[in-house]
């Protein structure tokens, strides 16, 4: 592929300026012309194969060593939070973008006949005062001089829904998912955003009352974030006790990727630019890299639930850190042992059998037979990477991704997180081992990404990027082929050593769509 062929003076300009390398967008043009890079499962990860069930006297032991890891000061929670609202309120965008009245009688026949979005619809607006956010939006209608029960019972829903997702009401069309208000409690109202920092008072806190938060956020949305957070931050303070120490990272603009056609030629917007994508939260591998953090809680911004559910949650992210703590702590050990020179047959073995049995890591046929120098090359190479210790639950049809065993180009298997596009879709094979799956990855993380010496990983080291999704969109009307990066939890992190939890389903409340909100869960007790 030669750049000249391909790029003028003035695109190799604008790459620059976009902070990216020509031999990056290079890359990126032939992945993307690759056929799709499917991921090659060996069969799905179940409890006793792959995924841990943990007792009762070892979670209590797991919660000890947290307490005590915890108070020194060492935990940070990470939440992506630069998503926008728009996919949550789509039906309503529709039906608002239509520009008419919306006919009841139509709607419900509509609904009845089994048509998916007038049904979601409907929902909502039976539901409407269930939501936490009716309050605001009667208020502010009322500030306008609407009556929105009076339109609510006649069947007028335009207006109200100009004020639910346009600038003239609450914004919901074009806000953060992290500001969305998801929960009603008495005499109050919190977003998303509101209850992660609820969540980082109870898990995160040290010993002198510091509790660390770190949010992705989209660059247009950095500013309302700042403010917002000016806001509430006393209240929160105040009544946890706790300082917060809260920053906030933009998904860098080297980390987009080139958009091409549908030929596969790079896509152009009318000023003949190129047009560049943010490369999908797999970016974010660069952000987690910068914090140069120690022991890391990640979880998505809309997997939240109201107090009364909380403590379960709080319980099984102790436990997660707890098995964490305890593993790095034995690795680190005998990472120290390896570094130090030569070790005992003894010890050999028992690193070996750490690393099948609890690690369930896959040794190379015949290592029994290497020199001693090889072989402990080959124990370092191997135990000195990131953990991560992720929790699983039940498969209840959510969509999105699972654990599984996977096999790459050289033979290796290994446990990965894996999205149901990057399983080939024509192979009945691979798609058996899917429907046969019996757990879903709700993104419950803890990260371990300092070395046996307390060195931060690069962590851009242990990234798989041939991991790619390439998905179609459009631009403009104009059909279009994008690059994401290998995702956060997938590919960013396929070379991390893996372990996964079981956990109760309870601690995973995701928002989608607006109408999860409705669900018993988010609902006040």
């Amino acid at each position: 592929m030669i750049a000249s062929d391909i790029f003028s003076k003035e695109d190799l300009e604008q790459i620059k300026e976009h902070g990216l390398s020509l031999e990056a967008v290079l890359r990126q043009l032939e992945q993307l012309n690759r056929p799709t890079p499917y991921l090659h499962l060996v069969r799905p990860c179940k409890i006793g194969d792959g995924i841990e069930k943990i007792n009762p006297q070892d979670q209590q032991r797991y919660i000890e060593y947290f307490e005590q890891e915890v108070q020194k000061g060492r935990f940070l929670k990470f939440v992506p939070a630069s998503g926008a609202a728009t996919r949550m309120f789509r039906v309503l965008q529709r039906y608002y973008n239509k520009g008419e009245e919306i006919s009841v009688e139509a709607l419900s026949a509509q609904a009845a006949q089994g048509e998916k979005e007038a049904a979601e619809f409907f929902q909502f607006f039976n539901g409407l005062k269930k939501f936490a956010f009716y309050p605001n939006l009667a208020e502010v209608m009322h500030k306008r001089g609407y009556d929105i029960e009076a339109l609510y019972d006649k069947g007028k829903y335009i207006n109200i829904l100009r004020f639910i997702l346009t600038d003239e009401g609450l914004q919901y069309g074009n806000m953060p998912k992290a500001l969305i208000l998801f929960h009603r409690y008495n005499g109050e109202a919190r977003t998303a955003f509101e209850e992660h920092l609820v969540e980082a008072a109870h898990y995160v806190t040290d010993t002198k009352g510091r509790a660390p938060l770190h949010l992705t956020v989209a660059d247009e949305h950095l500013e309302r974030f700042r403010s917002f957070l000016k806001g509430v931050r006393a209240t929160y303070e105040n009544r946890f006790r706790v300082a917060y120490d809260i920053s906030f990272s933009l998904q860098k603009k080297s980390t987009d990727t080139i958009a091409v056609d549908m030929d596969n030629r790079p896509f152009r917007l009318p000023d003949g630019s190129l047009l560049f994508r943010p490369g999908g939260h797999g970016a974010l591998i660069e952000n987690l890299n910068d914090l140069g953090g120690d022991l890391i809680f990640i979880k998505n911004i809309d997997n939240v639930a109201p107090d009364h559910l909380k403590p379960e949650t709080y319980k099984w992210k102790k436990i997660l850190a707890g098995l964490l703590v305890t593993l790095q702590s034995r690795i680190h050990g005998y990472l120290r042992i390896l570094h130090n020179g030569v070790i005992t047959e003894e010890k050999e073995t028992e690193i070996v059998g750490f690393m099948k049995k609890t690690l369930a890591l896959s040794l190379p046929e015949g290592v029994e037979h290497w020199s001693p120098e090889k072989k402990r090359g080959f124990f370092i190479s191997a135990l000195d990477r990131p953990i991560r210790v992720c929790g699983m639950v039940r498969n209840v049809g959510e969509p999105g991704g699972g654990p599984f065993w996977v096999r790459d180009k050289s033979g290796q298997i290994s446990k990965q997180i894996v999205e149901v596009a990057q399983i080939d879709p024509e192979s009945e094979d691979q798609q058996a081992i899917l429907r046969a799956s019996t757990h879903f990855n709700p993104v419950d993380l803890v990260c371990g990404v300092r070395d046996w010496q307390g060195k931060p990983f690069d962590l851009r080291n242990f990234v798989d990027h041939d991991a790619v999704f390439i998905s179609q969109k459009s631009k403009d009307g104009k059909d279009l082929r994008a690059l994401e990066l290998p995702g956060l939890w997938n590919g960013a992190m396929a070379k991390w050593i893996t372990i996964f939890v079981e956990v109760p389903l309870i601690t995973f409340n995701p928002v989608k769509t607006v109408n999860a909100l409705l669900r018993a869960e988010h609902q006040p007790v």
